[in-house]
């Protein structure tokens, strides 16, 4: 059969299978409107002809006397095409006959056949020849028509659906889409801010400046101090020497303490300065450095040259 898209006067030629005697829900390949297409009609099947009356049984006839055999005919030779003599009349006259001689009775006739009834009309319907009954369409599991405009499509045009089914928004789900980004990337930002960037990154920047050539720094663990004052805010002192080993003279760049919990976070950071900003070769600088407020959860310090 042929269906054409009320929208677009689009036109297909689709097997009435795929439609069905009842009708199905189409979509067009092609502007994508959605409507009822009703099923191929089916022309209902001729009415049985009138089945006719049997006909009347007629009555038997009476019997006939049998007539008195033709009297022999005088032999022949073969070559004698002569014809038979006809039979004597028998004299007509009935007066000639004995009135003495009884008359003959009649030979009693058959008794007529009864007539047989017509069957009834239920009896006539069954005689009559069975009515082809119109055919249930086959199911296919797959569409057996498939438009060219609908090789994007996941479903096939001809399946059933929805007169009122929801479109996809592109535009919406980008927007899901930006938001999803968008929450993802504040809650890495803060992450970093609050843990810091993760050792195993290969991007992360280090903490500390690389190896001073020449100069040495020492803070030993024991002449730190570390206690909680009088107000109750918590005090670090740091205590140090930097030296200059090599044979010539060297600047000293910034030195930077670091305060870390246990968990490793760094939750305080300062930089010092050398009280001698240039070192002649062996000669040594002490550094005292007083930090107040730091952090109470600051337990582990750690010294280093400050990055660039």
């Amino acid at each position: 059969m042929i269906i054409a898209c009320p929208a677009c006067a689009t036109r297909y030629v689709v097997p009435d299978s795929a439609i069905g005697v009842d009708g199905r829900t189409v979509r067009c390949a092609k502007c994508k409107h959605n409507w009822f297409q009703e099923g191929p009609q089916i022309a209902p099947p001729p009415a049985p002809a009138p089945v006719p009356p049997p006909p009347p049984t007629p009555e038997p006839e009476a019997a006939e006397p049998p007539k008195a055999e033709a009297e022999a005919a005088p032999p022949t030779s073969g070559w004698n095409w002569s014809e038979p003599a006809e039979p004597a009349a028998e004299p007509a006259d009935a007066a000639s006959k004995p009135e003495s001689e009884a008359p003959t009775e009649p030979e009693p006739q058959p008794a007529p056949e009864p007539e047989q009834e017509p069957a009834p009309a239920s009896h006539r319907l069954d005689a009559a020849p069975p009515v082809d009954e119109v055919p249930v369409p086959p199911v296919y599991s797959e569409p057996i028509y498939q438009s060219p405009y609908g090789d994007y499509d996941e479903a096939s045009q001809f399946d059933h659906q929805p007169l009122l089914a929801p479109r996809r928004n592109p535009a919406r789900m980008w927007m899901m889409a930006a938001v999803l980004f968008a929450a993802i990337s504040i809650g890495a930002v803060g992450a970093t801010a609050w843990y810091g960037l993760p050792d195993w990154m290969p991007f992360a920047k280090p903490v500390f400046a690389k190896e001073q050539p020449g100069l040495k720094l020492e803070f030993p663990p024991r002449q730190q101090d570390r206690y909680q004052l009088p107000n109750g805010t918590w005090y670090f002192g740091a205590n140090g020497t930097v030296t200059n080993t090599s044979q010539s003279p060297r600047s000293v760049p910034g030195i930077l303490i670091v305060l870390r919990e246990k968990g490793g976070r760094i939750v305080y950071s300062a930089e010092v300065r050398s009280p001698k900003r240039v070192l002649a070769p062996g000669e040594s600088a002490d550094i005292r450095e007083a930090l107040v407020p730091v952090p109470k959860s600051g337990v582990r310090a750690e010294f280093g040259w400050k990055p660039n």
